[in-house]
């Protein structure tokens, strides 16, 4: 099989399903960023020197292919055909139970944090952000087209999971969390 097809050489690629739509439309916009996402989280990851984090982060990876693959196939009936998984509440509720381990792990947090620390604990935060754009990509999409709502909800508590393994990472290095205080006028 070729990497390349030259199908989506005028600016449309194909849906699962055999649908064609423009490369610019709120779906395959939503689905960019969910691949953007898990590159992000690969990216922090491999910064990342604890198993328990990589462990954690391949099912969450695989969750977001799985999310990817829900939105590249808008029809339930055609993705329960094929057999294309679905995030499901479940796996929310395992994210829950990941940030509530790690935040087990750290001081209350009484402040406002910038973003930084280690360079694990720094690419965490980018991927947090670029978490946060996704959700609102297909936030925008489910304005639009029916979009399953266990997938708002993982990557809305992904992005909180996220913020946590910043500051897992800060913490098990013993390096302190920078305190946002504002600027003097």
């Amino acid at each position: 099989m070729k990497v390349y097809t030259r199908r989506g050489d005028r600016g449309e690629t194909d849906l699962f399903g055999g649908a064609r739509v423009g490369k610019d439309s709120e779906r395959i916009d939503a689905c960019g960023a969910v691949d953007e996402l898990n590159a992000f989280v690969g990216a922090a990851a491999a910064a990342s020197e604890h198993d328990d984090v990589h462990t954690l982060l391949v099912r969450v990876q695989s969750a977001l292919f799985d999310i990817g693959g829900t939105l590249a196939a808008p029809d339930a009936g055609h993705r329960d055909k094929a057999g294309v998984p679905c995030v499901v509440d479940a796996d929310v509720v395992a994210l829950e139970a990941a940030i509530d381990r790690l935040d087990g792990e750290l001081e209350a947090l009484a402040h406002f944090v910038l973003p930084g620390g280690t360079p694990a604990a720094a690419a965490f935060h980018v991927a947090r952000t670029v978490c946060r754009r996704a959700e609102r990509r297909v936030v925008a999409l489910s304005r639009a087209e029916a979009v399953d709502e266990a997938l708002l909800r993982y990557l809305n508590r992904l992005s909180d999971l996220l913020f946590v393994l910043a500051r897992a990472e800060n913490a098990r290095a013993r390096v302190p969390d920078v305190a946002w205080v504002g600027r003097e006028r």
